[in-house]
């Protein structure tokens, strides 16, 4: 198994709206894609920014490959996603999972 997160950052008066926006695209886009196993969507709000952290277990780099395209180490973004987040960052990182509980 494999896991694969990515850092996002909005401002803390969107946070909410932004998480309405995720659940829609990336995270509806997760759930539907052939070997996704599992989506974590982690917030922090620090000052006056909100820190999102997804986290999303795969069965395979193929699986991954199918959501995020040939370069899975790239991050993949949607069209609104510049109106949220104060930057785009752009890549995302992988781990073999170890241990499951």
């Amino acid at each position: 198994m494999i896991a694969r997160t990515w850092h996002g950052m909005t401002d803390a008066s969107k946070a909410d709206e932004y998480l309405d926006y995720l659940n829609k695209t990336g995270v509806h886009e997760y759930r539907a894609t052939q070997g996704n196993l599992g989506v974590y969507v982690l917030r922090r709000i620090e000052g006056n920014v909100a820190h999102f952290l997804l986290l999303t277990l795969w069965e395979s780099e193929e699986a991954i490959k199918r959501f995020a395209g040939p370069d899975m180490e790239v991050a993949k973004y949607y069209p609104e996603d510049e109106q949220f987040l104060l930057e785009l960052e752009p890549t995302v990182t992988h781990y073999e999972v170890m241990a499951k509980p």
